[in-house]
């Protein structure tokens, strides 16, 4: 495992470095396989596919597994993982995923580092969990793969705390030093290139299914579904600062027009605290 110390050249040799390093999982991951194994006879695809979804990296681990061992008779792709369980069956699962590293043992020699990428996998948990929740207000034809592209739009972000630290931490104290820089401009100070510059590239790198990777295209803004995953993102990025974030009432009201409801509806879905209403609602609501 090698740890990244320097900003290289260009985005396609970031993809290049990420794409020879094994991806570790969460320590919890790796538990709860090791407990499901021990009454493997009883264990659903469901439940596997609950830990699953909790880890975005077991979920890019598994969907980049499907694509690279694809079935010549397979004419579909796999964007979900209940489907993903099912094509691969409980048992070769487990006997393919047997060996796995984790975030905690790769970062042990980092603890900021660990910190920040398990804030970054925080985060992406709730952006997949407000996606689907919103694209079960939208109709969405398959909620299922809303939840996995939400769950997956903060990967690049997530490969970089762990295989490149310490640059990590240097753009991220750039925004701590200055609230109004943005991410893309800290990082391209820092890896001379964006998060967002690597993902497309990474996604297709790693063969994520195509399906997920137009919905990880912010390229494709106009698209309701695309939407849905961008701002879900968003909010729950700038909900991390509390909800005095001077980049909400944007989010708020992009959101509502989306979903088209009423901003204290959306408000109360978010939780939000009876004294942020104010922020958000007109004088006389």
């Amino acid at each position: 495992m090698a740890f990244l110390t320097h900003a290289l050249p260009a985005v396609d040799d970031y993809v290049e470095f990420f794409s020879h390093q094994q991806l570790p999982v969460l320590r919890h991951t790796v538990r709860e396989f090791d407990a499901m194994r021990e009454e493997i006879d009883s264990v659903s695809g469901k439940r596997v596919a609950s830990v699953v979804l909790g880890d975005p990296l077991m979920t890019m681990k598994l969907l980049s597994h499907l694509e690279q061992h694809r079935r010549r008779s397979q004419n579909h792709d796999i964007t979900t993982i209940d489907r993903a369980i099912i094509m691969m069956g409980i048992t070769p699962f487990f006997e393919t995923f047997r060996e796995l590293t984790t975030v905690e043992e790769t970062l042990s020699a980092h603890p900021k580092a660990l910190i920040g990428v398990l804030k970054v996998i925080g985060r992406a948990r709730k952006a997949a969990k407000l996606a689907r929740d919103w694209a079960v207000i939208r109709h969405d034809l398959d909620v299922d793969e809303i939840t996995v592209a939400a769950l997956l739009r903060q990967a690049t972000d997530i490969v970089c705390w762990i295989f490149a630290p310490t640059l990590t931490q240097q753009a991220y104290a750039l925004q701590e030093a200055d609230h109004t820089l943005r991410s893309s401009d800290a990082q391209r100070q820092v890896f001379g290139v964006s998060a967002r510059d690597i993902q497309l590239a990474l996604v297709h790198a790693w063969k994520m299914p195509e399906l997920l990777i137009h919905l990880l295209d912010e390229s494709r803004s106009d698209h309701p579904r695309v939407r849905t995953i961008t701002l879900a993102a968003d909010v729950t990025r700038h909900l991390a600062h509390g909800w005095e974030d001077d980049a909400l009432p944007d989010d708020i009201a992009d959101i509502c027009a989306l979903l088209h409801i009423a901003p204290d509806a959306l408000l109360r879905r978010l939780n939000a605290p009876d004294s942020a209403f104010s922020r958000f609602l007109p004088p006389d609501a």
